[in-house]
């Protein structure tokens, strides 16, 4: 479970960063100013997950995790978010299977495509999850994946579209 823990985490952490299904319009190019990030997702082991950008531009994307590199695919384009690995709390009650995950980290916007090409920015994530873990023989076990999880990164920073 704890593996499964950090690549959620690690993973989710970087999906946070990115967004965005299409720009609002052709005007958004040329233009910078803060962006803001938001990823949910309800599954511990999913390798993708929805995000959602508001700011300079406002847009639904997928976002496809890796392990220091994600890719997210907009409409219209897609970008690459580097990201750090988060640094923060994790806890897991073997009485109550209950498990509480707080990081945060850095990340930066590179690599874009089609409406993207030339974005760049960076920025700050917070990270928090909250999962139920797996019972086995009637205990908590951290070898299974999660049967309950909630997951929230929001992230923000400068971007600029030239």
């Amino acid at each position: 479970m704890r593996k499964i823990i950090a690549s959620a985490a690690t993973a989710a952490a970087a999906a946070a960063v990115i967004g965005g299904a299409g720009l609002a319009a052709a005007s958004t190019h040329g233009v910078s100013g803060t962006e803001h990030f938001q990823l949910m997702t309800t599954s511990a082991t999913s390798p993708t997950s929805s995000i959602i950008a508001s700011g300079v531009f406002t847009a639904p994307g997928v976002d496809h995790s890796g392990n220091k590199v994600d890719t997210v695919d907009f409409p219209g384009g897609s970008f690459k978010i580097a990201h750090s690995n988060g640094t923060g709390t994790q806890h897991f009650d073997p009485k109550t299977c209950l498990m509480t995950i707080s990081q945060h980290g850095t990340y930066k916007l590179l690599a874009g495509t089609g409406k993207y090409a030339g974005i760049s920015g960076s920025g700050k994530y917070q990270f928090t999850a909250l999962g139920i873990g797996a019972r086995s023989g009637g205990k908590c076990t951290q070898s299974k994946p999660p049967v309950a999880w909630h997951q929230v990164i929001n992230a923000s920073g400068p971007v600029s579209l030239p």
